[in-house]
C-alpha cells in the first residue's frame, strides 16, 4: 500500500526552531520540562532529541541522554497506537552508543506494555525510589494511573537487534 508524503512519519533531529514546541510538550505531558530519574533531576528540554512528524507536524518526540550508556529520558506519541513510538525508539536505539535503557514508574501501565512489545526487557525494579527521592520533585503526585501510588522505578533495557 502506498502512502502520501503527508500520511507517513519521519524521525529526525530536534532543531532550535523544535525547542519551544518540546518544551510545551514537556510541560503539558510531564508537569514540567524537570525528569527526576535514578536520584537524579533532568532537564528535559535541553537534551538530545527526536522529533517525529507527519509532513510538517510534529506529532512525537524523544528526548535521551547519551553518556557511557544511552537512557532514553522522555518518550511521547500524539497519536497513539500508530507506531510513531516505535519509530522513536528505533531511531534513538539506531544513534545510542552502548546501553540504551530507561526508566518508568510503577504505575504506568501502558508503558510499561508498549515497552515490553518493543524490545525492552525489565532490568531491575527500584523498590521506593520515587518515594525516597520525591523531596527532589515533591510535584510527583503521590497516585498515578488507574489509582496505583507512584512508589517504584522500573528499569527496562533495549534488547531488540
Amino acid at each position: 500500500m502506498l502512502t502520501s508524503c503527508s500520511q507517513s512519519v519521519h524521525i529526525c533531529p530536534a532543531t532550535p526552531a523544535d525547542r519551544p514546541w518540546i518544551r510545551a510538550l514537556l510541560i503539558e505531558r510531564w508537569g514540567s520540562v524537570t525528569i527526576l530519574t535514578r536520584e537524579r533531576l533532568i532537564d528535559a528540554s535541553a537534551l538530545a532529541a527526536l522529533v517525529a512528524r507527519r509532513g510538517r507536524q510534529p506529532v512525537g518526540l524523544a528526548t535521551f541522554e547519551q553518556d557511557r550508556d544511552c537512557q532514553l529520558v522522555t518518550l511521547d506519541s500524539l497519536e497513539p497506537r500508530q507506531g510513531i513510538g516505535r519509530k522513536l525508539v528505533e531511531a534513538v536505539a539506531a544513534q545510542a552508543r552502548g546501553r540504551l535503557w530507561l526508566i518508568t514508574t510503577n504505575d504506568n501501565l501502558e508503558a510499561l506494555a508498549f515497552y515490553l512489545r518493543s524490545g525492552f526487557r525489565l532490568v531491575a525494579v527500584h523498590r521506593e525510589a520515587v518515594t525516597a527521592n520525591r523531596h527532589l520533585k515533591p510535584e510527583i503526585p503521590l497516585v498515578g494511573a488507574h489509582g496505583i501510588a507512584i512508589e517504584d522505578e522500573w528499569e527496562f533495557e533495549y534488547t531488540a537487534v
